[in-house]
């Protein structure tokens, strides 16, 4: 018989709501512009190159195999879930092995970030300040912004 009481007072206890969905984030950082804000060595809100290099120069040494100079795809995997936040961020060992040998060495590291430094890089002033390294972009219909409304949009 308690079984069925159960039964009764759980189909009559109110089911509590679902929590409200969170609205789609406006303000994205890539992965790799994340690792590029986490340079500034002299913590004055501004990236540069030399800043760069040493800070990847410092990243890529945690890597399994760096001291031999070369790490492998594995490797590099292991290094960009600890410094890009996921084993599958952007850039892909694939964008970095420029030369195909399945292997990854610093300067195609520098290399492949100095592509991604310029892209940022939006006045061109060889420094990246925060503004540079967030993209902003309108909430899509449906997506919890007011109907009609947008947010401004940053041209890469």
């Amino acid at each position: 018989m308690l079984p069925l009481i159960a039964l009764l007072i759980q189909a009559a206890s109110p089911v509590p709501p679902s929590p409200a969905r969170q609205p789609p984030a406006t303000i994205l950082v890539e992965p790799a512009a994340m690792l590029l804000a986490a340079c500034d060595a002299d913590a004055d809100a501004l990236v540069t190159r030399a800043e760069r290099d040493g800070c990847l120069a410092r990243a890529f040494a945690t890597a399994d195999g760096a001291a031999a100079g070369r790490i492998g795809y594995i490797a590099y995997a292991d290094w960009a879930a600890r410094w890009l936040g996921d084993r599958n961020a952007l850039p892909s060992p694939y964008e970095v092995d420029s030369d195909g040998d399945n292997r990854i060495a610093l300067p195609e590291l520098t290399r492949r970030f100095t592509g991604l430094f310029d892209r940022y890089d939006l006045d061109k002033n060889g420094t990246l300040t925060r503004a540079e390294l967030v993209t902003i972009r309108a909430a899509a219909p449906g997506e919890g912004g007011r109907p009609g409304e947008r947010a401004p949009r940053r041209q890469r």
